[in-house]
C-alpha cells in the first residue's frame, strides 16, 4: 500500500538484477520483530521496506516472530504487533510464522553441526566465554572444551536439552575461527539453557534455547526468503549469517542486505529505554502520545499514510543519519490540513457578553467543514449572547502586531459578526473575567463600512458549548540527541512535554466524536479524540501545531 510511486534504492537495484540473472524466479521478503516491546517508528520504516517491496515485486512478504527470548516476550506484544502491522495497511495473509514453529528443527540442526565436527558442548560460564573471546585488537583463545568428541557433544547436548544441567552451565558454541578478524565468528553461542521460562508458544516445552544470530538465518532459509533485509548493525553478523545457512540442510541460501536504520531527533529508539520510559513511569504506557511507538503515534492522531508517506521521504540508504523531527511533523500536518474537518475549540475560556444581539439574529451559523473540500458538507454552529473566545485572543495593554481583541478595539468572530469591546469585567485577581461588547448587526458575513478589521478569532457558544479535557502533548526530551555524550537521556526529559488543560469548551458536534476520530481546531492545532473520551465529556489529544513552532518555542525556554 504505497502512497507514491516507489523511488529506486540500491536494494531494489540488487533485487531487479538478482532477477535479471534469474537467481530468484519470484522476491520473497519479512518482516522479523522479537515481540519484547511495542514497535516503534524505526519498525515501520521496516515494515514499509518489506511489504512494500514484496507488494510492488509481485512477492510475498511474512511476518515472523523471533521469540527466542521468552523471559522478555509475551503475547501482549505479539498482539500490539500484529495490530501495528494492520493499522499501517499491510497484510501477511496465511504467511505468519514463529521462530519457536522451528525449534525442533533447529535443534536437529545443532544435532547436524555437531555431527560435522562444526560445533561443541563448552562449560566455560558467560564471563569465562567473554575472556576467551578476545578483543577486536588481540585473537580469542580456544575453549578448553573444543576438543571433545562427537559422540560426547551429542550425548551432552541432549542432556542439555533434557534438562539436566542448570542455567549457565553449558552452551552450544559453533566451531569456526577463534582468531578471526570477526569477533562474531569466534565460536559464537548456539544454544543456551533457561529453565523456569514460560514460553508464550511452547510453554515448558523447551529450557534450551536457540540464540538470534543462529535462528535468524536458518528461519529464511526454511522459510524461502529471497532478500533478508535487517539494519547496518547486523553487517558484521552476516558472515555468520551465511556460515549458519551454509553448513546445514537448508532448502535455500537468502541474501542478506543492511540498510541504515531510522534516527529520529527528539527521542529514543532503543527498547531498552523505551521500556525504562514505561516501567519507571515515566510515561503513561507503551501507548503514550508522546512514545515513538505507532501505537503512541496512532493515539496521537497520525495516519497510517502519513507514516508510510514519510518512511518513502527518508529513503533507503547505507549511511546513517539523523532525520529531523519536523520533517514527521511536516508529513502529518499534509495529510490532515487534506482530510481533517475543521472545529471550533476554546482552549482557555473568556466569555463575551453581546449587549445588543440584534432581533434578527441567526440562532446558528451554516459554517463549512473544509474550506476547500465541498464533499465535506457543512454544519450549524448555536450562535447566541453569551460566548466564549480564547483568553490569548484579548488584550488590555496589547503587544506590538497584536491584531486580536483590545478595550475599544474590534475583531470579527469566525464566521459572524464584527464585535467592538466596550466593558471589562475584572474578578477579584485583577484579571479579565468577561467582556462586554457589541454587535455591528450589518457585518454578517460582510466587511464592515469604511473600516478595516483585520483581526478574526474563533468562539463557542456558551450555552451549547461542550466541556472538554485537552492534553497538549510535546516531544518528549529537550534536545535532538538524548543522552549524547554518554549522560543520562532521562536528565533531557521535556518537563513540558504534556500539559493538560481542563475547562476547556468545544463546539456541540464535537460532544459525541467517536475515539480516533481527527479534527483542525481553528488556529489552534490537529488534534484527535482520545479513547478515554466519554459522551459529552470528550478528551483530545493535540497530533500536532499548525506550524513548526518548536524553535520559537526554544527560543524562549533558553
Amino acid at each position: 500500500m504505497s502512497d507514491a510511486t516507489p523511488r529506486t534504492n540500491f536494494i531494489r537495484q540488487i533485487i531487479d538484477d538478482d532477477l535479471a540473472q534469474g537467481r530468484h524466479r519470484a522476491v520473497r521478503t519479512r518482516f522479523p520483530p522479537e515481540p519484547n516491546g511495542y514497535l516503534h517508528i524505526g519498525h515501520a520504516k521496516s515494515i514499509v521496506l518489506n511489504f512494500g517491496i514484496a507488494q510492488d515485486y509481485g512477492g510475498i512478504c511474512n511476518l515472523r516472530f523471533d521469540d527466542t527470548n521468552p523471559h522478555k516476550e509475551n503475547v501482549e506484544f505479539v498482539d500490539s504487533i500484529r495490530a501495528d502491522v494492520r493499522w499501517l495497511g499491510y497484510d501477511w495473509g496465511e504467511c505468519q510464522y514463529f521462530a519457536s514453529d522451528y525449534f525442533e528443527r533447529l535443534y536437529g540442526f545443532g544435532v547436524e553441526l555437531i555431527e560435522k565436527g562444526l560445533a561443541y558442548v563448552c562449560d566455560l560460564d558467560a564471563e569465562e566465554t567473554r575472556a576467551y573471546r578476545g578483543t577486536l585488537t588481540e585473537p580469542g583463545r580456544d575453549s578448553p572444551y573444543r576438543t571433545r568428541g562427537v559422540e560426547e557433544n551429542l550425548d551432552l547436548f541432549r542432556r542439555m536439552r533434557a534438562g539436566e544441567f542448570p542455567d549457565g552451565a553449558r552452551t552450544l558454541r559453533a566451531r569456526i575461527d577463534m582468531a578471526s578478524p570477526n569477533i562474531n565468528l569466534r565460536d559464537p553461542v548456539l544454544y543456551r539453557i533457561r529453565h523456569g521460562v514460560i514460553h508464550h508458544q511452547t510453554g515448558s516445552e523447551w529450557c534450551l534455547y536457540p540464540t538470534y544470530d543462529y535462528t535468524h538465518p536458518i528461519s529464511d532459509a526454511l522459510e524461502g526468503i529471497t532478500h533478508s533485509l535487517c539494519t547496518l548493525e547486523f553487517e558484521d553478523h552476516r558472515p555468520l549469517y551465511d556460515w549458519c545457512v551454509q553448513n546445514v540442510s537448508v532448502p535455500c541460501q537468502p541474501r542478506q542486505i543492511e540498510f541504515s536504520r531510522l534516527n529520529l531527533e527528539y527521542t529514543v529508539m532503543s527498547k531498552r529505554l523505551l521500556t525504562q520510559l514505561v516501567e519507571e513511569g515515566i510515561v503513561n504506557s507503551w501507548d503514550d502520545p508522546r512514545m515513538p511507538t505507532l501505537a503512541g503515534l496512532r493515539r496521537r492522531g497520525f495516519t497510517p499514510g502519513s507514516i508510510r508517506t514519510f518512511c518513502e521521504r527518508i529513503g533507503v540508504t547505507k549511511s546513517d543519519n539523523l532525520v529531523e523531527m519536523g520533517l514527521l511533523e511536516s508529513t502529518i500536518r499534509e495529510d490532515l490540513d487534506a482530510a481533517a474537518p475543521r472545529a471550533m475549540a476554546v482552549l482557555h475560556p473568556l466569555k463575551v457578553v453581546i449587549t445588543n444581539m440584534p432581533d434578527d439574529a441567526p440562532a446558528s451559523i451554516e459554517v463549512r467543514n473544509h474550506p476547500k473540500l465541498d464533499d465535506m458538507g457543512t454544519r450549524e454552529l448555536p450562535f447566541g449572547a453569551e460566548l466564549f473566545i480564547d483568553r490569548a485572543d484579548f488584550a488590555e495593554e496589547p503587544p506590538k502586531g497584536f491584531k486580536r481583541l483590545i478595550p475599544g478595539g474590534e475583531v470579527r468572530l469566525r464566521n459572524a459578526y464584527v464585535i467592538r469591546c466596550d466593558e471589562v469585567i475584572k474578578g477579584g485577581d485583577g484579571e479579565p473575567v468577561e467582556l462586554r461588547c457589541s454587535v455591528d448587526p450589518d457585518t454578517l458575513g460582510k466587511k464592515p463600512e469604511g473600516r478595516k478589521v483585520k483581526g478574526v478569532v474563533h468562539w463557542v457558544s456558551a450555552a451549547q458549548g461542550v466541556p472538554a479535557q485537552v492534553r497538549l502533548y510535546d516531544r518528549l526530551f529537550d534536545v535532538p540527541q538524548p543522552g549524547a555524550g554518554g549522560g543520562d537521556f532521562r536528565d533531557d526529559l521535556n518537563a513540558e512535554s504534556l500539559r493538560t488543560l481542563t475547562g476547556c469548551v468545544v463546539e456541540p458536534s464535537l460532544g459525541s466524536a467517536e475515539p480516533g476520530a481527527r479534527f483542525q481546531f481553528e488556529r489552534e492545532g490537529y488534534f484527535v479524540v482520545d479513547p478515554d473520551s466519554a459522551p459529552d465529556a470528550p478528551v483530545f489529544n493535540r497530533t500536532v501545531t499548525l506550524k513548526d513552532t518548536w524553535g520559537k518555542q526554544q527560543t524562549k525556554r533558553g
